[in-house]
């Protein structure tokens, strides 16, 4: 092979474009679209379940049916601005911590049937 025909195969090769990651503009870019990314996929989401458990916990009034974080379901009887007076069974209140609650039911939502006393 001659000389020639070896630097006309290489100075293609030599003068092609840098990749676009390889360039700063290039790295800022990747970087600015990981961190969207990583917003819309747990950032966001998870702000807005804080801020929907937030209200639900602040419109927690007495009478109203909650499931706690340990699954133990109770009827609210007294409310305080961090704790509820959670009656779990009859003449059996406890207090817990608001934040704690994970689900609030209605006042007066009924309750599934069980199965065995449906087939009765």
């Amino acid at each position: 092979m001659s000389l020639a025909l070896v630097l006309a195969v290489a100075e293609p090769a030599a003068s092609a474009p840098q990749d676009f990651l390889g360039s700063p503009i290039g790295m800022v870019a990747f970087f600015g679209l990981m961190f969207a990314a990583m917003y819309f996929l747990m950032i966001r989401p998870q702000s807005q379940q804080r801020k929907r458990h937030e209200q639900m916990i602040g419109a927690i009034k007495r009478g109203d049916s909650v499931v706690l974080s340990s699954g133990v379901i109770g009827k609210v009887v007294r409310v305080e601005d961090k704790e509820l007076g959670i009656e779990i069974a009859q003449n059996v209140s406890v207090k817990v911590v608001k934040s704690m609650v994970t689900e609030v039911r209605a006042r007066g939502e009924p309750a599934a049937a069980n199965d065995a006393k449906a087939k009765a």
